[in-house]
């Protein structure tokens, strides 16, 4: 798959360099959801009954990111993500259009002749409530009709599990409090965080459990605090363990900022400055402050093997 980043108005060069058949999925796609899955294959599919390249056409930052709006902070898919998880689905090419201010306030009909039909897309699929333009004035109807009889449309209807339509942000509520199974089955696969292993305070070796504190790659989704039931993905290796997001209150107090350590079970290597991949398989318990280290120790060991009995089927 190839990675292209367009600004608006697309310009000549890279008109001339991308423009051909295609068929593109339009929109946000944070998340990579089944909701989001189910546009992107019907793309796909379209794509290869027409013998044209499987386009995904999204914009980064997220426009809420920019505006301001709402209680959007961070990202499920970070662009890397979202990019190895578009490659799986077999789309061939990803377009990044950079969103700003100044985009913002582009009409509709200025987006579509701007941006969609100089790269002669041949079909735009969207989903059910697809909006674009200055203010969201665009929907799918819209889209149709400055497609100018070369571009058609297609709507995907929504995607529904036990009656209720999968969404970003039903899955981002769902990560902040803590029902992360509805999350997981939302998304079709395990949330997972990324980053690189730093040296941390060092304390859990001295209870005998030693962790990996992980700095973040980007600026992800902050699941609730507490303890998860985790697979870690290290090279070819996957690792069972469990996971504390949160900030210790038993050692520290007006602390806010998030850590994210891992305890691996059987596992006595060196991981400082490795990458890893951290799946969220099960969420165990919230954070809490103990009123001893003993205390927090025989609760560490309880989560342990909790972490344990949940992994063993999951591996």
């Amino acid at each position: 798959m190839r990675t292209v980043t367009l600004t608006y108005p697309i310009s000549p060069e890279q008109s001339a360099e991308w423009a051909g058949p295609q068929v593109a999925a339009l929109g946000q796609f944070d998340g990579l959801h089944r909701g989001h899955a189910s546009v992107i294959k019907s793309a796909v599919a379209l794509a290869r009954q027409k013998g044209v390249q499987a386009a995904v056409i999204t914009f980064h930052p997220h426009p809420k990111d920019v505006m301001g709006r709402g209680d959007y902070e961070g990202y499920l898919t970070p662009p890397k993500d979202k990019a190895e998880l578009l490659v799986d689905m077999g789309v061939d090419i990803l377009y990044i259009i950079a969103f700003n201010e100044q985009l913002s306030r582009v009409s509709p009909q200025n987006f579509v002749s701007g941006m969609l039909l100089p790269l002669q897309i041949v079909t735009a699929v969207v989903g059910f409530d697809f909006r674009f333009g200055y203010k969201g004035e665009g929907d799918a109807e819209m889209l149709r009709e400055l497609g100018q009889g070369v571009m058609d449309v297609e709507t995907v209807p929504p995607f529904l599990l036990e009656g209720q339509k999968v969404s970003s942000s039903g899955i981002r509520k769902s990560l902040q409090s803590g029902d992360l199974e509805l999350a997981n089955s939302w998304f079709g696969r395990c949330y997972h965080l990324r980053g690189t292993v730093v040296h941390g305070e060092k304390r859990g070796r001295t209870i005998g459990f030693p962790t990996a504190n992980i700095q973040l790659d980007d600026r992800y989704v902050i699941p609730a605090k507490g303890v998860y039931a985790v697979r870690v993905l290290y090279k070819d290796e996957v690792m069972p363990g469990v996971m504390n997001v949160g900030v210790k209150p038993t050692f520290h107090e007006g602390e806010t900022a998030p850590s994210f350590e891992v305890h691996l079970f059987n596992f006595d290597g060196d991981l400082y400055d490795k990458h890893l991949t951290v799946e969220l398989v099960s969420y165990i318990r919230p954070e809490r402050k103990f009123e001893s280290i003993q205390a927090l120790i025989e609760q560490i060991g309880s989560d342990a093997e909790t972490a344990r009995q949940l992994l063993q089927h999951k591996l």
